[in-house]
Order: C-alpha cells, then sequence, then structure tokens
C-alpha cells in the first residue's frame, strides 16, 4: 500500500513539473513575439516619420516649380525676364529658386557644326578632333531614308557596336554618351552647356556662361570680354550686347526655363533641377521636361 502511495505522488510531481515547464516555453514564446512586435512597431514609425519628412520636401520642391511658373506665365514673352531668383517662404520651410532660359545652352539638336566645335574647342578639344566629334553629332541627329546605305552605320558597324546612330534629335543630353567616336571626357565637359530644349540655333549672351558665348562663330577673346562687361552693365540694353556678337548672339530666351529649387524644412533640406516648358495660350500653363531630384538621385533622368 505505502508503495502504490509513493508511485502515485512521484507521478503526480512529474505531471505537475512538465506542466510549469510547459508554461514557461509559453510565455517565452509570448515575450518574444512581444519583443517581434515592438521592434516592427518602431521600425514602421520610424519609416512613417521618413516618408513623411520626404513627402514635405517634395512638397516643398513642387511649390518652388509651381511659383516659378506661375512668375513667368504672368508676364506676356516680351516682358518674361529670361532669368532670374526669388526667395519664399511657405508655412515652416523655405524655398529659394533660380531660374534661366534654356537660351543660354547649346541645343544639340539645332546647333551648326561650327558651334558645337566651338564649344570643344574653348574647352580645351584641338580644332580637327573638334571638327569631328561636332560631325558625329549632326550625323547621329540627321535623318536618313529608309534602307538607304548611310555611313555614318557602316562606321558604328565597323567599330562592332550594338546600335546604330539615332537618325532623329536627341531627347536628351545624356544620349550624347552614346555618340562613338567622342572621348568620354570631352561629353562630360560638354554637358554644363547643352540643351535639348531650347529649338534655337543659337544661345542668349545675356545669360550663356563664357564657355557659350565663346563658341559662338567669329568671337574673338577681346569681343568676348566686351560681352561681358557690356551686358553686366544695366544702362546698356540687351539688344545692344547681342549686337557685339555680329548677329551670332542673340538677347531672345526660349520657352524652356530650367529652374534650380533648394528648399529646406524643420527636418530635412532638399534640391532638384527641372527644366519646364511654358505652355502659352494653353489650358495647362506649363509641362516638364526634366527632373533631377537629388532626394532619389534620379540625375536627369527625363520625365
Amino acid at each position: 500500500m505505502t508503495r502504490v502511495l509513493a508511485r502515485k505522488i512521484t507521478a503526480g510531481d512529474g505531471s505537475r513539473g512538465f506542466i510549469v515547464v510547459a508554461v514557461l516555453w509559453i510565455l517565452a514564446a509570448l515575450a518574444a513575439l512581444v519583443l517581434i512586435y515592438l521592434s516592427y512597431v518602431t521600425n514602421t514609425a520610424v519609416t512613417v516619420a521618413g516618408s513623411t519628412d520626404r513627402v514635405q520636401t517634395n512638397a516643398l520642391v513642387n511649390a518652388g516649380v509651381e511659383l516659378a511658373a506661375y512668375r513667368l506665365t504672368g508676364r506676356t514673352e516680351a516682358a518674361r525676364p529670361t532669368s532670374g531668383t526669388f526667395n519664399a517662404r511657405i508655412g515652416a520651410g523655405r524655398v529659394s529658386v533660380t531660374f534661366r532660359s534654356e537660351a543660354a545652352r547649346i541645343d544639340l539638336n539645332a546647333a551648326s557644326k561650327g558651334l558645337l566645335s566651338g564649344l570643344m574647342i574653348g574647352l580645351g578639344v584641338g580644332e580637327a578632333d573638334a571638327a569631328t566629334y561636332a560631325d558625329r553629332i549632326l550625323a547621329w541627329r540627321a535623318s536618313t531614308e529608309a534602307g538607304a546605305d548611310n555611313p555614318e552605320d557602316s562606321y558604328y558597324r565597323t567599330l562592332g557596336s550594338a546600335y546604330l546612330p539615332r537618325h532623329a534629335p536627341f531627347p536628351h543630353v545624356d544620349e550624347l554618351w552614346r555618340v562613338r567616336g567622342i572621348p568620354p571626357d570631352v561629353v562630360e565637359r560638354m554637358l554644363p552647356f547643352v540643351t535639348v530644349f531650347s529649338n534655337m540655333g543659337t544661345v542668349n549672351v545675356m545669360d550663356a556662361a563664357p564657355q557659350v558665348i565663346a563658341a559662338l562663330p567669329g568671337m574673338t577673346p577681346g569681343r568676348l570680354q566686351e560681352v561681358l562687361r557690356e551686358r553686366g552693365d544695366p544702362n546698356v540694353s540687351p539688344q545692344s550686347v547681342a549686337a557685339l556678337t555680329g548677329g551670332s548672339g542673340t538677347a531672345e530666351g526660349a520657352k524652356a526655363y530650367r529652374l534650380a529649387v533648394a528648399v529646406e524644412s524643420p527636418v530635412r533640406r532638399g534640391s532638384a533641377e527641372v527644366v519646364i516648358l511654358l505652355l502659352d495660350g494653353s489650358d495647362e500653363p506649363y509641362r516638364v521636361l526634366s527632373w533631377h531630384n537629388a532626394l532619389d538621385g534620379a540625375a536627369g533622368k527625363p520625365m
């Protein structure tokens, strides 16, 4: 009898021990789930906060673009400035915008061989090489008849290229990298001074960089210095400055504008370079042609 009772007590203690161990495992699992949930909630909160900051900064950039478009379309084309800058406070954020007509740059689709080669010569390329590279650009954009034996196509095939020239206008300046025969360092030096949005065969000497003005046909170092000096005088008219180039430059702007937008919110800074096209007399006041957002790394990508 005593032995049987002892066995029952021992068995009962083992069952209780098993139950205790099982409960401890369940509590440990629940604690782990709580920690995982807390980590998820914390990470989600951080992500949401970061996304909110990004949304606010992007909204400020968009506001800067809208304000610039409003300032430009609010004037007649004759009275519209070709360049300028302004600052604005929007809520707790600040916006700074600098705008400049794309006529300040050389258009890859409209420029002559002389203007293209003149730019490269001013950037340190030899005259013979500059002329050859300019021919490569002209051949890339030149149309060709279907089925015609084009010498430029043969040139690309000889190089073993996986593609042929577009034979159509450049859609974006980055396509200049695809033109065979032009060294990469030359392309890199050209990019800050070229565009595909002005649709002009010349440049606005009031806003163009000295390197661009120096590329104009017939421009000499002495005449370049005179142009730079005269355009800085508020008493000299833009037309008089353009006349100093002998007709190779102009004081007219393009309908496309490049905007440099810098914004600052209480928690984040951002910037973007945007090219817009003004649409006079249209229900749509402007159209975005290119957007380079420093926040998302979309460097120079066309919309």
